[in-house]
């Protein structure tokens, strides 16, 4: 093989020529060849990353939607747990409301039974109703207040004390006819006024436990629905990424396309100018032959051969 600008021997100039025209190509197609396996090689990186990307977003988009679905849940628990508490705040100033009437009330008896005991100067001083309020205040304190041991003990000394005066004061103005009428009346209804006491603090537990567990599923919730949003985040990341290896698979399927083109030109290209090439030799040796016919030389079958190939005859 000579190199550029050599002649070879036994060539012409022009076969010189063709033959490094041909090393050319041949160059070229091996240039191009490679360089379409190599994107080849990208391409296949490009789909594999992208395969994983994906399923990595189906994975965040999973566990975002099942966080977000456990979020509902837990907002739908709150909600009914709201209104659980609310009936019983309704009930709580339902009951309230009763109970303050029937004290009012029972308040309204004492203040006559007072009216009659000063008028007839029965007992001492002090009130019926002023006794009965002293006694709820410190029962009251006893059921909502925490006290020391020493504390709690005086309470009740004094809440028994104050209810043997009660006691004592009541047996006193019984002995009249209409005041003992009246200790029955506010008596009754001091005993209802106690049932809606204790409904209100059946109701108001009931209402606090309910708030309580509320509070505690929003705030579940609300960690359910971070939790959500960060998984929602990586989801999103994953499919940017996913969708920028993707671009690129298309690109370097697109390129290796272009290549496909350029390299089945090119071989078409050399397909046919080596058919030319050939049809050139062939032409120039069916027409030396036919010059050595005309010169008298005979023509065997190989000649005829070439001649009618040539299209001469």
């Amino acid at each position: 093989m000579g190199f550029a600008g050599e002649i070879i021997p036994g060539f012409t100039d022009e076969n010189t020529s063709i033959l490094l025209e041909q090393e050319d190509q041949r160059g070229m197609l091996a240039e191009l060849e490679d360089k379409k396996a190599k994107l080849k090689q990208e391409s296949l990186v490009f789909k594999d990353k992208r395969s994983q990307l994906n399923a990595e977003a189906s994975k965040w988009a999973a566990k975002r939607n099942e966080l977000n679905k456990s979020t509902k849940e837990l907002i739908e628990k709150a909600q009914e747990l709201k209104k659980l508490r609310d009936e019983d705040n309704k009930n709580v100033a339902e009951a309230k409301k009763q109970r303050d009437e029937l004290n009012e009330k029972t308040n309204e008896i004492y203040a006559k039974i007072d009216e009659i005991r000063k008028r007839y100067n029965l007992t001492g001083d002090r009130s019926i109703r002023d006794l009965r309020r002293e006694i709820d205040h410190l029962e009251f304190r006893q059921q909502t207040e925490v006290l020391s041991p020493d504390k709690e003990k005086q309470l009740v000394d004094k809440i028994a004390s104050l209810h043997s005066e009660f006691k004592g004061r009541k047996e006193q103005l019984e002995k009249n006819d209409e005041l003992r009428r009246l200790l029955d009346e506010a008596q009754a209804l001091r005993d209802q006024a106690s049932q809606f006491h204790e409904a209100v603090t059946k109701y108001a537990e009931q209402a606090q436990e309910y708030h309580d567990q509320m509070i505690g599923t929003f705030k579940e919730a609300d960690q359910k629905r971070a939790e959500a949003d960060a998984a929602h985040k990586e989801f999103v990341k994953a499919q940017e990424s996913a969708d920028e290896q993707h671009k690129e698979f298309i690109r370097t399927q697109r390129e290796i396309r272009d290549f496909d083109k350029v390299i089945v030109g090119l071989k078409k290209k050399n397909r046919d100018a080596r058919e030319d090439r050939a049809k050139e030799v062939a032409k120039r040796e069916a027409e030396e032959i036919l010059s050595q016919f005309r010169a008298g030389e005979k023509l065997d079958t190989s000649d005829l051969l070439r001649l009618q190939r040539a299209g001469l005859v």
